[in-house]
């Protein structure tokens, strides 16, 4: 067993707990994680897919009775089904386009230079949402109307451009359209959760055959650091966003796509094979 490429792979897992769902970009840091540790290439790209189902796993063991009972009661429950169908309308329009513009996306977008400019725009955009954005409409997920999962559906289909933040769009499309942080951050996590199945075996489908036998120790410490690095980050997050505002995490990742602009002018990133 290589103890260096495990090492790796615990500090790649804990990256991805720590980026996933705040809204600073899990792409951005996985790059520069990546580029520093030497962890490049179609295996590596493929153990980040992976180890996203141990950061979404989280999300289902923190909101597991709730979860249950939606799906148990939604035959009788207008709030359970009322929160499957903005689920439902919130999933469509990024699962669309993403199926359509995979190839695309990744071939053209997936660079540092995009990473880090959609980090400091991204970062802009939060500055000017807390500024600006009129929430206060909708308080919980169980108000959230039709319209509402729209608009969220909507903006989270801009977090297909790498660096923008799948979290930070859907929590910021959901305080512009009138939700509270506490409303749009929690609706997030829900919808993050058949976004990031779908997009994690889509990816797994296409990518399984770069993987063999020898791989599975490393996706597996991976899996593991994800999963209990992300149980802690989403209960922090759902006790920050009660009383404080996103206001740092948009200046930390203009800092962060400052610095990364820099770092990659003078280290050239090429994606290593293997």
């Amino acid at each position: 067993m290589d103890i260096l490429l495990i090492l790796k792979a615990l500090i790649m897992g804990l990256v991805e707990a720590a980026s996933e769902f705040l809204p600073i970009s899990s792409t951005g840091h996985l790059i520069i994680a990546g580029d520093f540790l030497n962890f490049t290439g179609p295996r590596a790209a493929t153990f980040e897919v992976f180890i996203q189902l141990g950061a979404i796993l989280a999300v289902v063991w923190i909101y597991r009775q709730r979860l249950r009972d939606t799906l148990l009661n939604c035959n009788r429950d207008p709030q359970a089904r009322r929160l499957i169908l903005n689920l439902a309308i919130a999933f469509f329009p990024a699962a669309i386009l993403g199926f359509i513009l995979h190839d695309q996306i990744t071939h053209y977008l997936f660079n540092p230079t995009t990473v880090a400019i959609a980090l400091v725009l991204g970062g802009i955009v939060i500055l000017l949402v807390e500024r600006y954005a009129r929430t206060g409409r909708v308080q919980s997920v169980s108000e959230m109307t039709w319209r509402d999962a729209l608009v969220v559906g909507l903006a989270q289909s801009v977090s297909l451009i790498p660096g923008v933040s799948r979290s930070g769009a859907t929590i910021m499309g959901g305080m512009l359209g009138g939700l509270s942080r506490f409303a749009a951050t929690e609706f997030s996590f829900f919808l993050a959760i058949p976004i990031m199945f779908a997009a994690t075996g889509y990816s797994l489908l296409k990518e399984w055959s770069h993987l063999n036998a020898t791989d599975i120790p490393v996706f597996a410490v991976g899996f593991v650091a994800a999963f209990l690095g992300s149980l802690a980050v989403v209960r922090f997050l759902i006790a920050y966003v009660g009383q404080n505002s996103f206001a740092p995490f948009a200046w930390y990742r203009i800092v962060f796509g400052g610095l990364l602009l820099v770092y990659f002018h003078y280290h050239p990133w090429i994606e290593k094979a293997g």
